[in-house]
């Protein structure tokens, strides 16, 4: 029999990070799963099954919806019958961080000091953060909101921010505005994730952040695709690339080794990520 897991003993136990934001992350997207698990519930039966105030829960609701998550009516919270529900940074934070840690470790070994590099808005390339600052001096080209704050103070690295329409959703600027400033740069490599691999080639959810994405790719010397083994297993909509087109595919342990054999026979170059 499985154990019932009490989430107010989750998110009282430390985090990595040990902070208020991380905290309110952990909350949200259990919040979020649970929703999604339910199809609607009761804000006030969030705050007894997550041990929070009435306002509180109220707050959390808010952001989800106005992130396009859900839909709030005389107290009752519903999913939104949208596939952003899969793309959203709240969704997507706290999903295989052990792996998206060390598929970001192995990425820093093509970081080297003094080189132009994109980071776009994946959660997986923002586990990147923390390891820049071995590298500096270097330039982040990047359009996540999170990342800018989180690189915003690092001294030797200049950060280059990239402007456009703000989608809330994904905590990053999308749009022709952001597109046209990319291509205008050239930058030495590009790190980026996306929501599925079907049949050996990337597929995404928003024909947004496809445009963004595309707009990197192209003006980078060097492509870089970080890829947990859940990715083989997703579904999204709009095809982006092959990957034989990545000059490396970096993906973590748990990647089925019939997928490994299949890439490499194809002549991709795979790397395998170590655990910590």
């Amino acid at each position: 029999m499985n154990k019932k897991v009490d989430v107010r003993e989750l998110l009282s136990e430390e985090l990595p990070s040990d902070s208020r934001h991380a905290r309110q992350m952990v909350r949200r997207q259990l919040i979020a799963e649970t929703v999604i698990a339910e199809g609607s519930i009761r804000i006030e039966d969030l705050t007894e099954r997550f041990g929070i105030s009435l306002m509180t829960a109220h707050r959390d609701v808010d952001e989800l919806v106005s992130r396009g998550l859900f839909r709030k009516t005389r107290g009752i919270v519903s999913a939104a019958p949208t596939s952003l529900i899969e793309s959203s940074d709240v969704y997507r934070a706290t999903r295989q961080a052990a792996e998206k840690r060390a598929i970001a470790r192995t990425a820093m070994n093509f970081v080297e000091p003094g080189q132009a590099i994109f980071l776009d808005d994946a959660t997986t390339v923002h586990q990147m953060a923390t390891m820049l600052p071995a590298k500096v001096p270097l330039t982040v080209i990047t359009n996540s909101l999170v990342l800018i704050n989180d690189l915003k103070d690092i001294n030797d690295l200049n950060l280059v921010c990239l402007g456009g329409q703000f989608y809330n959703w994904c905590n990053a600027f999308m749009g022709h505005v952001t597109t046209s400033q990319i291509r205008k740069l050239r930058a030495d490599t590009v790190f980026m994730s996306l929501s599925a691999v079907i049949d050996d080639a990337t597929y995404h959810q928003s024909p947004e952040t496809i445009e963004v994405k595309r707009a990197m790719f192209d003006s980078a010397s060097k492509r870089i695709l970080l890829s947990d083994h859940t990715k083989f297993d997703r579904r999204a909509l709009h095809r982006f690339a092959g990957l034989e087109e990545f000059d490396t595919v970096i993906v973590d342990e748990d990647t089925p080794i019939e997928h490994l054999s299949r890439l490499r026979s194809k002549g991709i170059n795979v790397v395998v990520a170590e655990a910590e």
